[in-house]
């Protein structure tokens, strides 16, 4: 398997709607889910899966609701909807405990999951996550709501943010394909309305971290353009989880992408400490 070449897609029919997802089948250890951040498909673990799955981890990689292969309409799109999705998709495959890796919105995912149904979870990886962020200060929430608006209204600007900040350091070669595929996706009929939905919702709930009690890892590329101080959320996460903390230097919010080495790596002494 290269690093572009996925498993099968394969669904799982929920009472809102479809769920698309893959599965390497087998492995060692617990199972790891990867969850994509927001307006993102899970082909955002195109370059890490497979160093994973070489390193002998079985590994799922699950669609959003309304993103990837998943359907679009749904009533709900919160981050504790999409726990709800995560935990259905276990049972889906007769998974007794897995880990589960969340990136940026879904970092709130899987923070509730193993929250709500500890027994499942085996231990989170928050990957550039926005949980336990720093309070935003008025202008703050100000300059967040227009740049929501706009990616409602305006596929190119998702794009431009790919492009110019999310970013800063290298990209993956694939990378102005996989940034056109994700604008054409939020130009689809119906994704106004999932897109709506995601920037609508709270990436970063209150006291939802003092529920888990299996361990963490996060995982913070060290000029994350969406924290002003990447090393400072890392360490509230960190604290609050109290987790194991790696950060990646010259990654930006993506580093399952621009730094899937280094992303692996963490990800793999960390599993191979719960086992």
């Amino acid at each position: 398997m290269n690093g572009t070449t996925a498993p099968a897609t394969r669904h799982l029919d929920l009472p809102g709607g479809r769920i698309a997802f893959d599965d390497t089948g087998h492995g060692e250890g617990a199972p790891v889910v990867l969850l994509p951040g927001m307006l993102d498909s899970r082909a955002a673990y195109r370059h890490l899966r497979p160093l994973l799955a070489a390193a002998g981890r079985r590994v799922i990689t699950m669609d959003l609701r309304g993103f990837g292969e998943s359907s679009i309409l749904w009533d709900d799109y919160s981050p504790a909807a999409i726990a709800g999705d995560v935990l259905a998709l276990l049972d889906h495959l007769g998974i007794d405990r897995a880990v589960l890796a969340g990136n940026s919105y879904t970092g709130a995912s899987v923070v509730k999951a193993a929250g709500d149904a500890p027994e499942r979870v085996a231990g989170v990886v928050l990957l550039d996550a926005f949980v336990e962020n720093v309070p935003p200060g008025a202008l703050q929430r100000l300059v967040v709501g227009a740049m929501g608006a706009l990616l409602v209204h305006s596929p190119a600007f998702w794009g431009l943010y790919h492009r110019k900040a999310a970013y800063p350091g290298p990209k993956p070669a694939d990378h102005e394909e996989y940034v056109a595929g994700l604008v054409a996706a939020m130009r689809a009929p119906g994704r106004k309305t999932a897109t709506r939905g995601y920037v609508r919702g709270d990436s970063s709930p209150a006291g939802w971290t003092a529920a888990v009690r299996c361990p963490a890892l996060v995982v913070m590329g060290s000029k994350d353009p969406d924290f002003g101080k990447p090393e400072l959320v890392a360490d509230r996460q960190a604290a609050a989880l109290n987790a194991r903390k790696v950060m990646i230097e010259g990654a930006g919010h993506y580093p399952m992408a621009d730094h899937p080495r280094a992303t692996a790596d963490a990800l793999l002494s960390f599993l191979a400490d719960l086992a």
